[in-house]
């Protein structure tokens, strides 16, 4: 399995973020603006605890096991798996949603007198700044499930 990287993760976010900026002037020239609803940055935050208290379990489990702890349980790989493909599969669909909502409030910042707009400015920012929680908690649980052989792989193929 890759690793997920900070530049595809930023590309993504960038180019959702032009596009966004775009399309809302576009929307906004034609009528009214679609709002960002004020669950976005909720969901996103409950999304990133989710990962971070998965990768916090995991770590705990795996140094537990380390440790050769009585009555230690054992992470099982294929859940070990599913959590970094979850985790990596939130980084990028959140990297997409979030460069949406960053366009948009970046958009809105022109508008901050009117305070509807204001509102949906502010909850724009909340929801880029949950966003990039959940991305940080994804490469967390990405790293506490790497597997120490994976490095030493990695040196060998980098010198031959």
């Amino acid at each position: 399995m890759k690793q997920l990287r900070l530049g595809v993760l930023a590309g993504l976010f960038a180019a959702a973020g032009v596009l966004s900026w775009g399309g809302a002037r576009l929307w906004d020239s034609f009528g009214t603006l679609p709002s960002v609803p004020l669950a976005a940055p909720i969901v996103l935050a409950v999304i990133a605890v989710v990962l971070l208290a998965t990768a916090l379990s995991i770590r705990s489990r795996l140094r537990a096991q380390r440790e050769r702890r009585p009555g230690a349980k054992g992470v099982e790989p294929l859940m070990a798996a599913r959590a970094v493909v979850f985790g990596q599969a939130s980084a990028l669909v959140v990297s997409l949603v979030c460069g949406v909502y960053g366009g948009v409030g970046v958009f809105l910042l022109g508008s901050l007198d009117i305070p509807p707009r204001r509102d949906q400015a502010i909850y724009a920012g909340f929801s880029v700044l949950a966003g990039i929680a959940v991305v940080a908690a994804a490469l967390f649980l990405e790293r506490v499930c790497k597997l120490p052989d994976d490095e030493d792989h990695n040196k060998n193929a980098a010198a031959a």
